[in-house]
């Protein structure tokens, strides 16, 4: 018996990376997972992995950007399903560089992939969670209070408002018996992998500004910690940001 029987999860951008390592772990404590993402291939061997871990998964395409789609498809994810009990917003589609060579697009695509996307399936979810006593996690960065966050302005601002927009529905929607909280992950992700494998030394001084000296596990470090968090020991935690990076930032 897992903490999460029952629960049905929906987690964005789990066909790689933090989302699939999120996946992975609420499937552990026993919860069934919507997959959602752009990459069939991809929703396709995270599925399978959720399969072998003994819970139900099923793959649900989705480009996060596609606003007026998020409503539809958190009610294919109903229907498919049964009901709604963890969000996850996790993917993010976005750009990094100086402030002055950022397009346009460029800037706004994060938001839409950022918090316009995560306000979407938050108010799609709202009613599904508030009938099931549901959990929302929201992912946020570190670059929000890097002393210096050159080249990732357009990343931590987008980031910055869903912070916001986590505070502000823990505080609206707790009398529905909804929490809300952030994490802040450093994880090793198939980028930030190859960024490693890429440029060894300057990842090894990276290392070091982590007081436990290594990069988070997708699933062991970040997935375990939002199975914790969505389930009953952390019950009375709602409206905070936890910073699963090591130890590095000062949240």
């Amino acid at each position: 018996m897992g903490d999460l029987d029952g629960k049905v999860a929906i987690v964005t951008g789990a066909g790689q990376g933090v989302g699939q390592g999120i996946a992975l772990a609420l499937a552990g404590a026993g919860a069934s997972v919507a997959v959602l993402g752009r990459t069939e291939s991809k929703l396709a061997r995270t599925c399978e992995l959720v399969r072998e871990r003994g819970a139900n998964a099923a793959p649900f395409g989705c480009d996060v950007t596609d606003l007026d789609a998020i409503p539809g498809l958190v009610a294919d994810v109903v229907s498919a399903m049964g009901g709604v009990d963890i969000l996850v917003n996790n993917a993010y589609s976005g750009h990094f560089g100086p402030l002055l060579s950022m397009k346009d697009d460029d800037f706004q695509r994060g938001f839409r992939s950022g918090p316009f996307a995560t306000f979407a399936f938050m108010k799609a979810c709202h009613p599904h969670l508030a009938e099931r006593g549901g959990n929302i996690i929201n992912l946020v960065t570190s670059a929000m209070v890097r002393w210096d966050p050159s080249n990732y302005g357009a990343y931590a601002a987008a980031k910055q408002a869903i912070r916001s927009l986590t505070r502000t529905a823990a505080a609206e929607w707790g009398p529905d018996g909804i929490r809300v909280n952030c994490i802040a992950p450093h994880a090793l992700s198939p980028s930030l992998e190859a960024w490693a494998e890429a440029r060894p030394a300057e990842a090894a001084e990276f290392r070091k500004t982590i007081p436990l000296r290594y990069v988070g596990d997708c699933e062991q470090d970040i997935g375990e910690a939002v199975a914790m968090l969505v389930g009953p020991q952390a019950r009375y935690l709602t409206g905070a940001t936890i910073p699963l990076d090591g130890g590095q930032a000062d949240f």
